[in-house]
């Protein structure tokens, strides 16, 4: 990620008010946090995705401020958010945080998986938004730590892809660099094909399914979930 787009992400939740948490994560539409409809469509996706239970323990990687992931670890046994924001993790941890059960700590999310603490505990792993914002290299690699260093992690839900075949519902008559598609460091990242992410996830020793959100879904019309199991 190149030192503009890292202060954008790291500066732009400072100018944001501290309990504006979708705004903070650009969770937004024209400028507005989005509503709560549409993050209950979001927890439910996630939900049936990963088949989460009252048993589980999520990881959330890129787990910003942590507004998404208390909804989550409510609905199980907790888990751990893992971002690499400063400011964001401080609002996490000042706001949702709730030890043992919900706990946040600033890191790269590369880094961690590399040589994560008790790896074992966590039976499901999320993340949500900011897989494309993931140098190529970086990403793929992160599919291989998720596989070889958390075995105890059966199903994987990465969250709101960019679909390159869809670019121009996105785009609608206004024009667009060519090339920005596949550019980590563009303003919605890298856009996959479905093809292209299962044939990447399956590199990495998974099996990946495509997952749709309902029409009413404020992004529906170009993105998609990809769920990961062994």
């Amino acid at each position: 990620m190149n030192k503009e787009k890292f202060s954008f992400y790291k500066e732009h939740p400072k100018t944001c008010e501290p309990d504006d948490f979708w705004g903070q994560v650009k969770r937004t539409v024209n400028g507005k946090p989005v509503s709560q409809e549409q993050i209950d469509m979001i927890v439910n996706a996630v939900v049936a995705g990963l088949e989460l239970a009252s048993g589980d323990t999520l990881l959330d990687l890129c787990c910003g401020n942590g507004a998404l992931s208390t909804l989550l670890f409510r609905r199980c046994r907790g888990g751990l958010g893992v971002d690499f924001s400063e400011h964001l993790i401080s609002i996490a941890n000042r706001y949702f945080a709730s030890p043992p059960g919900q706990t946040y700590i600033l890191q790269d999310v590369v880094h961690f998986c590399e040589n994560p603490p008790s790896p074992e505990i966590f039976t499901k792993i999320l993340c949500y938004g900011s897989f494309p914002f993931i140098e190529h290299a970086r990403a793929e690699s992160l599919l291989h730590l998720l596989k070889d260093n958390f075995a105890n992690a059966h199903r994987v839900f990465i969250g709101n892809c960019p679909d390159k075949k869809l670019q121009s519902r996105f785009y609608g008559d206004s024009p667009f660099e060519p090339g920005t598609e596949n550019d980590p460091d563009s303003p919605i990242g890298v856009w996959r094909t479905e093809e292209e992410f299962v044939d990447m996830a399956e590199r990495c020793g998974w099996r990946a399914s495509i997952h749709k959100m309902p029409a009413g879904y404020y992004a529906a019309h170009y993105r998609y979930d990809v769920v990961l199991t062994r």
